[in-house]
Protein backbone atom coordinates (compact mmCIF):
# COMPACT_ATOMS: atom_id res chain seq x y z
CA UNK A 1 0.00 0.00 0.00
CA UNK A 2 1.24 3.45 -0.92
CA UNK A 3 2.53 5.51 2.02
CA UNK A 4 2.50 9.32 1.81
CA UNK A 5 5.55 11.20 2.88
CA UNK A 6 5.41 14.05 5.40
CA UNK A 7 6.01 16.56 2.59
CA UNK A 8 3.11 15.15 0.58
CA UNK A 9 0.76 15.33 3.58
CA UNK A 10 1.74 18.97 4.13
CA UNK A 11 1.10 19.74 0.46
CA UNK A 12 -2.37 18.15 0.57
CA UNK A 13 -3.24 19.95 3.79
CA UNK A 14 -2.77 23.28 2.00
CA UNK A 15 -4.29 22.22 -1.33
CA UNK A 16 -7.76 23.55 -2.22
CA UNK A 17 -9.82 21.61 -4.72
CA UNK A 18 -11.82 24.78 -5.41
CA UNK A 19 -8.78 26.17 -7.24
CA UNK A 20 -10.20 24.77 -10.47
CA UNK A 21 -13.76 24.85 -11.74
CA UNK A 22 -15.44 21.48 -11.45
CA UNK A 23 -18.11 20.05 -13.78
CA UNK A 24 -21.14 18.05 -12.72
CA UNK A 25 -20.83 14.39 -13.71
CA UNK A 26 -23.72 12.58 -15.38
CA UNK A 27 -24.35 9.15 -16.90
CA UNK A 28 -26.61 8.84 -19.94
CA UNK A 29 -27.53 5.56 -21.58
CA UNK A 30 -28.33 4.62 -25.15
CA UNK A 31 -30.48 1.56 -24.34
CA UNK A 32 -31.12 -0.69 -27.35
CA UNK A 33 -33.20 -3.81 -27.77
CA UNK A 34 -34.66 -5.86 -30.60
CA UNK A 35 -38.37 -6.58 -30.42
CA UNK A 36 -41.51 -6.87 -32.51
CA UNK A 37 -43.77 -3.95 -33.30
CA UNK A 38 -46.78 -5.03 -31.29
CA UNK A 39 -45.29 -6.69 -28.23
CA UNK A 40 -42.25 -7.08 -26.07
CA UNK A 41 -40.20 -10.13 -26.89
CA UNK A 42 -40.89 -12.74 -29.55
CA UNK A 43 -44.39 -13.88 -30.49
CA UNK A 44 -44.30 -16.54 -33.17
CA UNK A 45 -46.80 -16.61 -36.05
CA UNK A 46 -48.87 -19.72 -35.43
CA UNK A 47 -50.68 -19.39 -38.77
CA UNK A 48 -47.45 -19.63 -40.75
CA UNK A 49 -44.67 -21.38 -38.89
CA UNK A 50 -42.13 -20.58 -41.63
CA UNK A 51 -42.67 -16.86 -41.18
CA UNK A 52 -40.44 -15.26 -38.56
CA UNK A 53 -41.91 -12.31 -36.66
CA UNK A 54 -40.81 -8.94 -37.99
CA UNK A 55 -38.55 -7.20 -35.52
CA UNK A 56 -36.91 -3.82 -35.23
CA UNK A 57 -34.00 -2.24 -33.43
CA UNK A 58 -35.46 0.03 -30.75
CA UNK A 59 -34.08 2.61 -28.35
CA UNK A 60 -35.50 3.72 -25.01
CA UNK A 61 -36.29 7.42 -24.59
CA UNK A 62 -37.92 9.34 -21.77
CA UNK A 63 -40.11 12.42 -22.09
CA UNK A 64 -38.77 15.05 -19.75
CA UNK A 65 -41.20 16.25 -17.12
CA UNK A 66 -39.19 19.28 -16.01
CA UNK A 67 -36.98 22.02 -17.42
CA UNK A 68 -34.70 22.26 -19.29
CA UNK A 69 -36.16 20.71 -22.44
CA UNK A 70 -39.50 19.99 -20.78
CA UNK A 71 -41.70 17.72 -22.96
CA UNK A 72 -38.73 16.85 -25.19
CA UNK A 73 -37.39 13.31 -25.59
CA UNK A 74 -34.08 12.36 -24.00
CA UNK A 75 -31.93 9.38 -23.12
CA UNK A 76 -32.43 7.91 -19.65
CA UNK A 77 -29.75 8.96 -17.20
CA UNK A 78 -28.90 11.21 -14.30
CA UNK A 79 -26.22 12.73 -12.10
CA UNK A 80 -23.74 10.80 -10.00
CA UNK A 81 -24.38 10.84 -6.28
CA UNK A 82 -21.62 11.71 -3.84
CA UNK A 83 -19.12 8.85 -3.62
CA UNK A 84 -20.74 6.97 -6.53
CA UNK A 85 -18.73 5.71 -9.48
CA UNK A 86 -20.03 6.66 -12.91
CA UNK A 87 -20.66 3.03 -13.89
CA UNK A 88 -22.66 2.45 -10.72
CA UNK A 89 -24.69 5.59 -11.43
CA UNK A 90 -25.48 4.22 -14.88
CA UNK A 91 -26.54 0.85 -13.45
CA UNK A 92 -28.75 2.57 -10.86
CA UNK A 93 -30.44 4.80 -13.42
CA UNK A 94 -30.95 1.89 -15.82
CA UNK A 95 -32.59 -0.21 -13.13
CA UNK A 96 -34.85 2.67 -12.09
CA UNK A 97 -36.10 3.04 -15.68
CA UNK A 98 -36.28 -0.63 -16.76
CA UNK A 99 -36.00 -2.89 -13.68
CA UNK A 100 -33.13 -4.69 -15.46
CA UNK A 101 -30.00 -5.43 -13.41
CA UNK A 102 -27.83 -7.54 -15.71
CA UNK A 103 -27.76 -5.56 -18.97
CA UNK A 104 -24.67 -5.21 -21.12
CA UNK A 105 -23.34 -1.79 -20.15
CA UNK A 106 -20.18 -0.24 -21.54
CA UNK A 107 -18.83 3.28 -21.80
CA UNK A 108 -19.07 4.43 -25.43
CA UNK A 109 -17.83 8.02 -25.07
CA UNK A 110 -17.68 11.22 -23.00
CA UNK A 111 -19.49 14.38 -24.10
CA UNK A 112 -18.52 17.72 -22.56
CA UNK A 113 -18.89 20.27 -25.33
CA UNK A 114 -19.55 23.81 -24.11
CA UNK A 115 -23.24 24.68 -24.22
CA UNK A 116 -24.48 21.09 -24.39
CA UNK A 117 -26.55 21.67 -21.25
CA UNK A 118 -28.06 25.08 -20.40
CA UNK A 119 -27.73 24.36 -16.65
CA UNK A 120 -23.94 24.64 -16.77
CA UNK A 121 -20.79 22.58 -17.27
CA UNK A 122 -21.94 18.97 -17.29
CA UNK A 123 -19.86 16.03 -18.49
CA UNK A 124 -21.99 13.18 -19.79
CA UNK A 125 -20.54 9.68 -19.75
CA UNK A 126 -22.46 7.96 -22.54
CA UNK A 127 -23.03 4.24 -22.02
CA UNK A 128 -24.22 1.66 -24.51
CA UNK A 129 -26.80 -0.66 -22.88
CA UNK A 130 -28.20 -3.83 -24.48
CA UNK A 131 -30.76 -6.43 -23.42
CA UNK A 132 -33.65 -8.47 -24.75
CA UNK A 133 -36.94 -6.58 -24.68
CA UNK A 134 -38.73 -9.37 -22.82
CA UNK A 135 -36.70 -8.51 -19.70
CA UNK A 136 -37.85 -4.90 -19.49
CA UNK A 137 -40.54 -3.24 -17.38
CA UNK A 138 -40.59 0.45 -18.25
CA UNK A 139 -41.07 2.92 -15.43
CA UNK A 140 -40.53 6.65 -15.84
CA UNK A 141 -38.04 8.14 -13.39
CA UNK A 142 -38.23 11.27 -11.24
CA UNK A 143 -37.48 13.74 -14.04
CA UNK A 144 -39.69 12.04 -16.64
CA UNK A 145 -43.40 11.54 -17.08
CA UNK A 146 -43.23 9.04 -19.93
CA UNK A 147 -40.89 6.33 -21.19
CA UNK A 148 -41.22 4.59 -24.56
CA UNK A 149 -39.44 2.40 -27.09
CA UNK A 150 -38.74 4.06 -30.45
CA UNK A 151 -38.05 2.23 -33.70
CA UNK A 152 -34.65 3.15 -35.12
CA UNK A 153 -33.97 3.97 -38.75
CA UNK A 154 -30.37 4.94 -39.39
CA UNK A 155 -29.28 5.73 -42.95
CA UNK A 156 -25.96 6.91 -44.35
CA UNK A 157 -26.81 9.60 -46.89
CA UNK A 158 -23.41 10.65 -48.19
CA UNK A 159 -19.69 10.51 -47.50
CA UNK A 160 -16.89 12.81 -48.70
CA UNK A 161 -13.16 12.17 -48.28
CA UNK A 162 -10.11 14.36 -48.71
CA UNK A 163 -6.61 12.92 -48.50
CA UNK A 164 -3.16 14.42 -48.17
CA UNK A 165 0.27 12.93 -47.53
CA UNK A 166 -0.07 12.76 -43.72
CA UNK A 167 -3.57 14.11 -43.19
CA UNK A 168 -7.07 13.17 -44.28
CA UNK A 169 -10.64 14.17 -43.56
CA UNK A 170 -13.82 12.15 -43.91
CA UNK A 171 -17.29 13.68 -43.53
CA UNK A 172 -20.21 11.26 -43.36
CA UNK A 173 -23.82 12.44 -43.11
CA UNK A 174 -26.44 10.25 -41.44
CA UNK A 175 -30.20 10.58 -41.13
CA UNK A 176 -31.53 9.24 -37.82
CA UNK A 177 -35.30 8.73 -37.51
CA UNK A 178 -37.00 7.46 -34.33
CA UNK A 179 -40.70 6.55 -34.30
CA UNK A 180 -43.07 5.36 -31.59
CA UNK A 181 -46.49 3.90 -32.50
CA UNK A 182 -47.99 3.44 -29.02
CA UNK A 183 -50.65 6.12 -29.52
CA UNK A 184 -53.02 6.90 -32.38
CA UNK A 185 -50.67 9.71 -33.39
CA UNK A 186 -47.12 8.37 -33.82
CA UNK A 187 -44.26 10.29 -32.19
CA UNK A 188 -41.60 11.06 -34.79
CA UNK A 189 -38.10 12.39 -34.06
CA UNK A 190 -35.49 13.09 -36.68
CA UNK A 191 -32.00 14.48 -37.05
CA UNK A 192 -29.47 14.88 -39.83
CA UNK A 193 -26.02 14.71 -38.34
CA UNK A 194 -22.53 14.88 -39.81
CA UNK A 195 -19.66 12.82 -38.43
CA UNK A 196 -16.34 14.57 -39.05
CA UNK A 197 -13.22 12.43 -38.80
CA UNK A 198 -9.83 14.07 -39.15
CA UNK A 199 -6.69 11.94 -39.52
CA UNK A 200 -3.19 13.21 -38.81
CA UNK A 201 -0.52 10.55 -39.18
CA UNK A 202 -1.78 7.85 -36.78
CA UNK A 203 -4.18 10.00 -34.75
CA UNK A 204 -7.93 10.20 -35.35
CA UNK A 205 -10.29 12.86 -34.01
CA UNK A 206 -14.07 12.60 -34.30
CA UNK A 207 -16.77 15.19 -33.75
CA UNK A 208 -20.43 15.52 -34.66
CA UNK A 209 -22.32 18.45 -36.12
CA UNK A 210 -26.11 18.60 -36.22
CA UNK A 211 -27.49 19.88 -39.53
CA UNK A 212 -31.20 19.35 -38.77
CA UNK A 213 -32.99 18.32 -35.59
CA UNK A 214 -36.52 17.72 -34.37
CA UNK A 215 -37.62 16.69 -30.88
CA UNK A 216 -34.33 15.74 -29.14
CA UNK A 217 -33.23 17.14 -25.78
CA UNK A 218 -29.67 18.33 -25.07
CA UNK A 219 -27.08 16.84 -27.45
CA UNK A 220 -28.63 13.38 -27.22
CA UNK A 221 -28.96 13.07 -31.00
CA UNK A 222 -25.15 13.11 -31.11
CA UNK A 223 -24.89 10.51 -28.36
CA UNK A 224 -27.39 8.21 -30.09
CA UNK A 225 -25.55 8.51 -33.41
CA UNK A 226 -22.20 7.79 -31.77
CA UNK A 227 -23.66 4.81 -29.88
CA UNK A 228 -25.23 3.33 -33.03
CA UNK A 229 -21.94 3.57 -34.90
CA UNK A 230 -20.13 2.04 -31.93
CA UNK A 231 -22.65 -0.85 -31.81
CA UNK A 232 -22.26 -1.49 -35.54
CA UNK A 233 -18.48 -1.48 -35.34
CA UNK A 234 -18.48 -3.92 -32.42
CA UNK A 235 -20.94 -6.21 -34.20
CA UNK A 236 -18.74 -6.16 -37.30
CA UNK A 237 -15.42 -6.78 -35.55
CA UNK A 238 -16.47 -8.88 -32.54
CA UNK A 239 -19.93 -10.31 -33.06
CA UNK A 240 -20.38 -11.47 -29.48
CA UNK A 241 -21.96 -8.14 -28.52
CA UNK A 242 -25.17 -8.98 -30.43
CA UNK A 243 -25.89 -11.93 -28.12
CA UNK A 244 -26.78 -9.44 -25.39
CA UNK A 245 -29.84 -8.53 -27.46
CA UNK A 246 -31.04 -12.14 -27.69
CA UNK A 247 -33.30 -14.18 -25.39
CA UNK A 248 -31.82 -17.20 -23.60
CA UNK A 249 -32.91 -19.57 -26.39
CA UNK A 250 -32.99 -18.63 -30.07
CA UNK A 251 -32.83 -20.12 -33.54
CA UNK A 252 -29.87 -19.48 -35.80
CA UNK A 253 -32.22 -17.67 -38.18
CA UNK A 254 -33.27 -15.31 -35.38
CA UNK A 255 -29.62 -14.69 -34.52
CA UNK A 256 -28.85 -13.85 -38.14
CA UNK A 257 -31.86 -11.52 -38.22
CA UNK A 258 -30.43 -9.65 -35.24
CA UNK A 259 -27.04 -9.19 -36.92
CA UNK A 260 -28.67 -7.97 -40.14
CA UNK A 261 -30.81 -5.50 -38.19
CA UNK A 262 -27.75 -4.07 -36.44
CA UNK A 263 -25.51 -3.97 -39.50
CA UNK A 264 -28.22 -2.81 -41.88
CA UNK A 265 -27.36 -5.39 -44.54
CA UNK A 266 -28.06 -9.00 -45.52
CA UNK A 267 -25.58 -11.74 -44.70
CA UNK A 268 -24.84 -15.01 -46.47
CA UNK A 269 -26.36 -17.74 -44.30
CA UNK A 270 -23.59 -20.31 -44.81
CA UNK A 271 -20.82 -17.83 -43.98
CA UNK A 272 -22.75 -16.49 -41.00
CA UNK A 273 -23.33 -19.92 -39.47
CA UNK A 274 -19.71 -20.88 -39.94
CA UNK A 275 -18.62 -17.70 -38.15
CA UNK A 276 -21.08 -18.29 -35.29
CA UNK A 277 -20.21 -21.96 -34.77
CA UNK A 278 -17.93 -21.30 -31.80
CA UNK A 279 -20.29 -18.81 -30.16
CA UNK A 280 -23.38 -21.05 -29.80
CA UNK A 281 -24.25 -24.44 -28.37
CA UNK A 282 -27.21 -26.56 -29.39
CA UNK A 283 -29.88 -27.10 -26.71
CA UNK A 284 -32.36 -29.95 -26.37
CA UNK A 285 -35.25 -27.56 -27.08
CA UNK A 286 -37.21 -26.97 -30.26
CA UNK A 287 -39.46 -24.17 -31.44
CA UNK A 288 -42.94 -24.93 -30.14
CA UNK A 289 -45.94 -24.75 -32.46
CA UNK A 290 -43.73 -24.64 -35.53
CA UNK A 291 -45.48 -27.24 -37.72
CA UNK A 292 -43.87 -30.45 -38.95
CA UNK A 293 -40.30 -29.10 -39.21
CA UNK A 294 -39.55 -27.40 -35.89
CA UNK A 295 -36.29 -25.45 -35.70
CA UNK A 296 -33.60 -26.20 -33.14
CA UNK A 297 -33.00 -23.71 -30.37
CA UNK A 298 -29.50 -22.65 -29.37
CA UNK A 299 -27.88 -20.93 -26.41
CA UNK A 300 -24.90 -18.67 -26.12
CA UNK A 301 -21.62 -20.53 -25.58
CA UNK A 302 -20.40 -19.04 -22.33
CA UNK A 303 -16.90 -20.41 -22.95
CA UNK A 304 -16.58 -17.96 -25.86
CA UNK A 305 -17.24 -15.08 -23.45
CA UNK A 306 -14.29 -16.04 -21.26
CA UNK A 307 -11.77 -15.66 -24.09
CA UNK A 308 -10.68 -12.19 -25.24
Amino acid sequence: MYQMSREEKEYLAQYSITKYERPSIAADMAVFTIMGNQEKGTVRDKENYRKRPEKRLKILLIKRGSYPYKDQWALPGGFCKKGEEVLEAARRELFEETQVKDAYLKLAGVFGEEGRDPRGWILSHAFLALFGGEKCQLRAGSDAWDARWFEVEFIKERAVEERGEITACKNTTYRLSLTNYDDKEPVFLQTVIREEKSFHQFQVRTKYEIEEEQGFAFDHAKIITHSLLYLRKQAETDGRIVFDLMPEYFTLAELQDAYEIILGKELLTANFRRKMAGYVVESDKMVEGAGHRPAKLYKRNLQSVFVE
